[in-house]
C-alpha cells in the first residue's frame, strides 16, 4: 500500500481524538488524526511524524497524520491501513489463510448477525468471517492490543465465536503496523475483558494470527512473518 504527498511534520500537541497539532515547514496546522486509540506512547511532542496532504480543496483539514517515528523505526498509525493491506496480500497471493489457499471469494464488510465483520471469505470447501484489528502498541519488542478500552473489539470477537458454532471458518487477523516484533499478545492491562474474549475465542476453535509488516513514510505492506502469540 502507497500513499501519495507525503509531508514530514514536528508533532505538538492533540487537542482530542480526531485532530493534531503539527508543525510543518515552520508553519502550524491542524490535522486529521486517522486512528482514534491513545497512541500515549507514540504521540510526544517533538515526535518526527508523516502526513498525507490532501488533494480536495474542501476538506477541513489539508493533512492526514499517518506515522510516527519511534526511534528508529516508522510506526504507521492509520487505522484504514490494515484491512487495504490485508486485502491486498490476499489479493496478491501474498498470504493466504489457512484452509483457504483456492480463494474463490473475498468480500469486505459482510453482516453476521449484530455485527459486520470486515472481511468474509470462500474457497471450494469452507466459508469465513474474518475480523482484522490493527495494532499500534509495542513495549520492548511486544506488540499489543488493544491500546484502549474496545467494547466493539469484544462484541466482534463474541460473534465469531457464534459463527464459527454454526459452522462457518472464523478468524482474527492481528495486522502489526511495524517490524521487529517479538511476539504478540493481548494488553490485559488497559482492557481485560477484550483479552479474555480472546481466549474464549481460541478455545472455542476461531484462529488468531498475527502479521508484521514493513513500514516506511509512504507505505505498508505485510512482509510475511507470522508472529508468535501469547495468550
Amino acid at each position: 500500500m502507497k500513499y501519495l504527498n507525503i509531508v514530514q511534520g514536528e508533532f505538538i500537541s492533540r487537542p482530542n481524538r480526531f485532530i493534531a497539532e503539527v508543525m510543518i515547514d515552520g508553519q502550524v496546522e491542524i490535522c486529521h488524526v486517522k486512528n482514534t486509540g491513545r497512541l500515549q506512547e507514540l504521540l510526544k511532542k517533538n515526535a518526527k511524524v508523516y502526513l498525507e496532504k490532501s488533494t480536495n480543496p474542501l476538506r477541513k483539514t489539508a493533512f492526514s497524520l499517518i506515522g510516527v517515528e519511534k526511534g528508529k523505526d516508522i510506526i504507521n498509525i492509520d487505522s484504514q491501513a490494515p484491512n487495504k493491506v490485508f486485502y491486498e496480500s490476499i489479493a496478491k497471493r501474498e498470504i493466504c489463510l489457512p484452509g483457504f489457499e483456492e480463494l474463490i471469494l473475498l468480500k469486505s464488510e459482510k453482516k453476521y448477525g449484530k455485527s459486520r465483520f470486515d472481511f468474509y471469505a470462500e474457497s471450494p470447501f469452507e466459508k469465513a468471517f474474518i475480523e482484522v484489528k490493527g495494532v499500534t502498541l509495542e513495549e520492548n519488542g511486544v506488540a499489543m492490543f488493544p491500546d484502549a478500552p474496545t467494547e466493539r473489539g469484544v462484541k466482534h470477537v463474541k460473534e465469531l465465536v457464534l459463527a464459527r458454532n454454526e459452522g462457518f471458518e472464523t478468524f482474527i487477523v492481528f495486522i502489526i503496523q511495524m517490524s521487529g516484533i517479538m511476539h504478540f499478545k493481548p494488553n490485559d492491562k488497559t482492557h481485560k475483558e477484550f483479552g479474555d474474549a480472546l481466549r474464549y475465542a481460541y478455545k472455542n476453535g476461531v484462529k488468531i494470527m498475527a502479521l508484521e509488516c514493513n513500514v516506511g513514510f509512504d507505505s505498508m505492506q505485510i512482509n510475511g512473518k507470522r508472529i508468535k502469540i501469547i495468550l
